[in-house]
């Protein structure tokens, strides 16, 4: 026999939209590592493909990185004026508009997310 309940629960849910997927989209660097960056990379987390990115925003500056990616987990290296390279891992790009780059002396890297 036919439930009315049950036809309605299914009509009900056959018109509820479908939440949007999670992905990575534009976004606010902020470089707190204490010198200038002359290049930033990005790449996803777990691969070897580095892009580089147009934003390398100087000492306690910002740039605006413009990006779209259906996946969140990523990793950036810097190259950092008078220290070398510095690779942030792992970082979650999913809903977040603004990252701030921190370095200490000696070498350990961290994101602050804003």
């Amino acid at each position: 026999m036919f439930k009315p309940t049950l036809a309605l629960t299914a009509a009900a849910l056959a018109l509820t939209p479908l939440p949007a997927l999670a992905g990575a989209s534009g976004f606010t660097v902020i470089n707190a590592t204490g010198a200038g960056l002359s290049s930033l990379a990005i790449r996803r987390t777990g691969t070897d493909n580095w892009q580089p990115l147009s934003a390398a925003p100087a000492a306690g500056a910002a740039s605006s990185v413009a990006f779209n990616d259906p996946d969140c987990a990523f990793d950036l290296k810097a190259t950092v004026a008078g220290n070398g390279t510095a690779t942030w891992s792992g970082i979650n790009l999913c809903g977040t508009t603004r990252l701030t780059l921190r370095r200490r002396p000696s070498g350990e890297t961290w994101v602050d997310y804003d």
